[in-house]
C-alpha cells in the first residue's frame, strides 16, 4: 500500500467518532470515489432514537437493503478507478442488529440478510476510529443533527463496546486502530498528515496509531 495508490479504504467506528468526515477528506486527497452509508436517507432513524423498541426493526432493515444496494453498485463500478473510500463495512450491519433488535426481530433480520446476495469487495485497509463516550457525545451535540439529539450515553457505550468486540476478533483485512479522542483529522493538517504516513506504512495485520503529544490538535 502506498500513499499514491492506497486501494480500497474503509473508515469505521461508533457514532460521532468522525468516520464520515475522515472518509470525505481521504477521498479528496486521493481523488477517488466516496461511498457513504447515507444515514440521513433512513426515514425511521429519528423515530428509532426516540423509541428504539418500536422502530429498531424497520430502521435496521432499511440500512441492510440500502447497504446491500451500495455494495452491488460498488461491485459494478468503474474498474479503471479501483481506489475507493467508504465510511462503512457491510459486516457492521449485523453488529447494530444484534445490539438493537429483540430475539424474534433478529431472526427476521437474519432471514432477510441470508436472502440478499452481498458480495462485498474486500478492503485493502480498514481504519477503526476510537474515542471515549464523553467525546462522542460532545461531537454529536456540536454537529447538531436533529435525529441524533435523543442518543444517550448508555446506548453509545453499548455501541462502543460492540465495536471493540467486533474489531478485537477482526482479521479479514489489514486494520489500523486510531485513537481519535484528541486529534482533529479534518481541521488539523499535522494530525491528518501523520495519519497519511501511517496509512502509507501499514501492511498486513493489526496496527495502532496513538498520536504523540506534539501531534495533538491545539
Amino acid at each position: 500500500m502506498s500513499q499514491e495508490n492506497p486501494g480500497y479504504i474503509v473508515v469505521e467506528g461508533p457514532i460521532g467518532v468522525g468516520k464520515t468526515s475522515l472518509a470525505q477528506r481521504l477521498a479528496q486527497t486521493f481523488g477517488t470515489e466516496l461511498l457513504l452509508e447515507g444515514a440521513d436517507e433512513n426515514p425511521f432513524l429519528q423515530r428509532f432514537y426516540k423509541d428504539p423498541k418500536t422502530a429498531a426493526l424497520p430502521t435496521q432493515l432499511f440500512f441492510l437493503f440500502q447497504r446491500a444496494q451500495q455494495v452491488q453498485e460498488l461491485r459494478q463500478g468503474d474498474m479503471f478507478r479501483p481506489v475507493r473510500v467508504a465510511d462503512f463495512l457491510i459486516e457492521k450491519d449485523r453488529l447494530f442488529a444484534q445490539l438493537t433488535l429483540e430475539d424474534d426481530e433478529l431472526k427476521l433480520y437474519e432471514q432477510a440478510y441470508q436472502h440478499l446476495v452481498i458480495d462485498a469487495p474486500v478492503p485493502d485497509l480498514v481504519i477503526y476510529l476510537q474515542a471515549p463516550v464523553s467525546v462522542l457525545l460532545d461531537r454529536i451535540r456540536k454537529r447538531n443533527r436533529d435525529y441524533e439529539q435523543h442518543i444517550d450515553a448508555g446506548y453509545l457505550q453499548r455501541l462502543a463496546d460492540a465495536y471493540a468486540r467486533f474489531f478485537h476478533q477482526y482479521s479479514k483485512t489489514p486494520l489500523l486502530i486510531v485513537n481519535a479522542a484528541e486529534i482533529n483529522l479534518v481541521g488539523n493538517d499535522m494530525d491528518y498528515n501523520a495519519l497519511l504516513e501511517q496509512i502509507a506504512n501499514t501492511g498486513s495485520g493489526r496496527h495502532y496509531f496513538n498520536p504523540l503529544p506534539f501531534e495533538l490538535s491545539k
